[in-house]
C-alpha cells in the first residue's frame, strides 16, 4: 500500500519535470524565432544540447538548460548558437560573428561604375 503510494508520486515527479522541460523547449523555440527575426536572418533548427537539475526558479528545484540554434543569413551559410535556460527564464544567448544579411535589404543597382546615380545625370554626359 505504501510502496504504491510512493511509486505514484514518484510517477508524478517525473512528469512534472518532463512537463517543465516540454514548456522550456517551447519558450527557447519562440524566443530563437523572435530574436531570429530581430536580427533578420532565418531560423533553421533548435535542439535541446544539455539539461540538469538545478536548485533555483519559482518552484525552488527546476532544470538548468542549454539548446543549440542554427541559423542562415544568406540560404547557403549555416551558423550556430546557444540559449541557456534556468527554468522558464532566458539566462543568455549566445550569437557567433556572422556578416549581415543581404538579400532582404539589398539596394537596387543603379547608373554606371564610378558614382553615377540617377538616369539624368547619366544621360546629362557627366559620367563618361
Amino acid at each position: 500500500m505504501m510502496s504504491d503510494l510512493l511509486l505514484i508520486i514518484a510517477v508524478m515527479i517525473i512528469a512534472a519535470f518532463f512537463w517543465q522541460l516540454r514548456q522550456m523547449a517551447e519558450l527557447s523555440r519562440i524566443f530563437a524565432e523572435k530574436e531570429c527575426s530581430r536580427q533578420k536572418v532565418q531560423l533553421l533548427a533548435i535542439a535541446q544540447e544539455s539539461a540538469r537539475p538545478s536548485l533555483g526558479g519559482t518552484t525552488g528545484i527546476c532544470w538548468k538548460a542549454k539548446y543549440l540554434f542554427e541559423f542562415s543569413t544568406d540560404g547557403m551559410n549555416q551558423y550556430r548558437g546557444h540559449i541557456w535556460m534556468l527554468g522558464k527564464k532566458i539566462q543568455k544567448i549566445e550569437w557567433p560573428l556572422f556578416p549581415e544579411p543581404q538579400w532582404h535589404e539589398a539596394p537596387t543597382a543603379q547608373g554606371k561604375f564610378g558614382g553615377c546615380g540617377g538616369r539624368s545625370s547619366c544621360n546629362s554626359g557627366k559620367c563618361h
